[in-house]
């Protein structure tokens, strides 16, 4: 994404080769870290592949689960939990984790620091999740998120712990761009800097003024005399609903909805705004104004840059966790789709059912290029169940801990099997994300006319992209890497209107195609086929789960439920909300709870 203000809640869950005068076609993995492009399963004792993080020394082993739980609040308190979890001893609780986004990897880690044995299972060749590497005209480059939110110090913390606690980067001082409908005509202007998911924190501005109008400034001040009732605390209502109320239309059709589109492909008027601006309310009651409350939350953000990133790419991450918890002795399983849980005997544990591991995936043929990661991960444990389920060969672990860490409906879906009661929860899934990266050899584009990217109005009728991301003006070290004249850009496709969201589900010449023209509308220069040195394409189904209205309360509901059941935990970002920040912090926060 663009390099966008602060977002309280929803984080920085970006959007998202060949080579020159041909066509390479690359798996579009989710999250390949070193060892997964070079084809290998991570699995066992196996060493660090090339350009992993390097595996570091191990602790001294402890004797107990109790045992380990007191070093590791003692080393807690110390300041000094920078180590890889302790591998865990023969006869402690084994902890079996399903899903290998950085959530799950995370929460294994977690579990390894307290002591138990540990087994992550995903579906998929790959671990990662929306954190992910591809390589497009000899660059690695972040195949998903590319940056995260800094209004914690949540994900700084895990980097450091990590050892990438030094690369940690902030953007080039660009800023985002708008493209907006305006009469007739689309303009391009820069994006104020002073709010939050768009919304102003002055309304009388001059950014403010050129992005909607004398009129849709004025509409926008009265927030400041309008006085505010306590009952906007009260119910469920939506971020759109919220500034609609406080300051027009103007203000969410030309600022917050580009900017809640581009991050979260969803409508405003549909996100609670508990979910994606925790507190908001409460401020807007406190301030007495929408624009004050905006204001006073920016000045409470940590000063620096709202997002941050690694030199080298966020894929940097997925690659450390794996490291750490291999050191650490966690087993971890790619193409191990589980085919169902149950409770274990005596309704103690959990028995968790193993599908046959699916074969490594060939490369991926035309009658499959329209998959998301999601289908073709469902699709090849299909095959696998479908290839061994006459000769019986599935597998059972018996486990005293289990922690979902899928997708939401994935994990509804299995948790039945523990309990009826999660069916009535299984969510909505997430809009289906198409991620275009070009690199392009265009010295005109050096300058960066546009900053860090654009994020585009619903309203716009000849652009098909939701978002464009000038990678190589937003990281010096990218732009360091692919040298004077060649840039990268990531162009998201899955606009909320309806002619705009078919493009997501267009083969990928047809996306090629549609991003040369929406870049070279965008930046202002023309991009021909010419330019291109490679592209790629990585589909996403699902990938950016609503927090539409009521949110809270249905997360509420769905954790007490799995409270009643000793040893379970769910975690991942529909639960926790999209972006690095949100996930990571949850995933420690629920376990370091519950880890006993």
């Amino acid at each position: 994404m663009p390099n966008v203000p602060e977002q309280p809640r929803s984080g920085s869950a970006d959007e998202v080769g060949a080579t020159s005068h041909r066509r390479v076609r690359q798996e579009p993995a989710d999250a390949r870290t070193p060892a997964e492009v070079s084809g290998r399963d991570i699995d066992g004792d196996q060493a660090p592949a090339a350009g992993q993080a390097p595996a570091k020394a191990r602790p001294t082993q402890v004797a107990s689960t109790a045992a380990a739980h007191a070093l590791r609040l003692l080393n807690r308190a110390r300041g000094t939990e920078a180590h890889p979890p302790a591998p865990s001893v023969p006869d402690a609780p084994l902890a079996v984790v399903v899903g290998g986004g950085i959530s799950g990897l995370v929460a294994a880690r977690e579990l390894a620091a307290s002591g138990h044995r540990v087994q992550l299972h995903e579906a998929g060749p790959v671990f990662g999740g929306c954190v992910g590497l591809h390589e497009v005209a000899g660059l690695a480059l972040d195949a998903g998120a590319e940056s995260f939110a800094t209004r914690s110090t949540a994900v700084a913390d895990l980097l450091g712990e990590l050892g990438l606690g030094d690369d940690i980067v902030t953007p080039e001082p660009g800023g985002a761009w708008l493209y907006l409908k305006r009469g007739a005509e689309n303009v391009v202007l820069p994006l104020p800097a002073t709010g939050i998911l768009g919304i102003p924190g002055d309304p009388w501005a001059e950014e403010v003024r050129r992005a909607v109008g004398r009129a849709g400034a004025l509409r926008a001040a009265a927030d400041l005399i309008t006085p505010v009732s306590k009952k906007i605390l009260e119910g469920d209502m939506s971020l759109g609903a919220l500034v609609r109320s406080r300051m027009g239309s103007a203000v969410l059709e030309n600022l917050v909805t580009p900017v809640v589109s581009g991050v979260h492909s969803a409508d405003p008027d549909t996100l609670d705004v508990d979910a994606i601006a925790p507190g908001l309310r409460a401020a807007v009651h406190k301030h007495g104004s929408l624009a004050r409350a905006v204001a006073a939350m920016r000045a409470a953000a940590p000063a620096g840059s709202a997002v941050a990133s690694i030199s080298g790419g966020m894929n940097r991450l997925a690659a450390a966790l794996v490291a750490d918890l291999k050191a650490a002795g966690v087993q971890l399983h790619a193409n191990s789709p589980v085919a169902g849980i149950a409770p274990g005997a005596g309704g103690t544990g959990f028995r968790i059912e193993l599908a046959p591991r699916a074969a490594a995936p060939a490369a991926k043929d035309a009658k499959h290029e329209k998959e998301s990661r999601h289908e073709r991960h469902e699709r090849q444990a299909h095959e696998a169940g479908a290839g061994a389920a006459g000769a019986g060969q599935r597998r059972e672990v018996l486990a005293d801990r289990l922690v979902m860490a899928t997708g939401g409906e994935t994990a509804v879906d299995l948790l039945r099997g523990i309990d009826a009661g999660f069916a009535e929860h299984r969510p909505a899934p997430g809009a289906g994300i198409s991620l275009v990266t070009l690199v392009v050899d265009k010295p005109e584009l050096d300058d960066a006319p546009r900053g860090t990217g654009l994020l585009v109005a619903p309203t716009v009728d000849d652009v098909g992209a939701k978002a464009l991301t000038h990678a190589t003006a937003k990281w010096h070290w990218l732009g360091d890497e692919s040298g004077p004249g060649s840039h990268v850009l990531r162009l998201s496709y899955g606009r909320l209107n309806d002619v705009a969201s078919a493009l997501v589900n267009a083969d990928d010449s047809s996306l090629r195609n549609a991003a040369l023209k929406d870049a070279s509308v965008l930046l202002g220069i023309e991009i021909t086929a010419g330019d291109i040195l490679g592209f790629d394409v990585v589909r996403y189904s699902g990938a950016l789960p609503f927090a539409t209205t009521g949110h809270a309360k249905r997360v509420a509901l769905i954790r007490e439920l799995a409270a009643t059941h000793q040893g379970l935990d769910i975690v991942g970002a529909w639960l926790a909300g999209t972006g690095l920040a949100s996930v990571i912090a949850d995933t420690r926060k629920r376990l370091r709870i519950t880890v006993s």
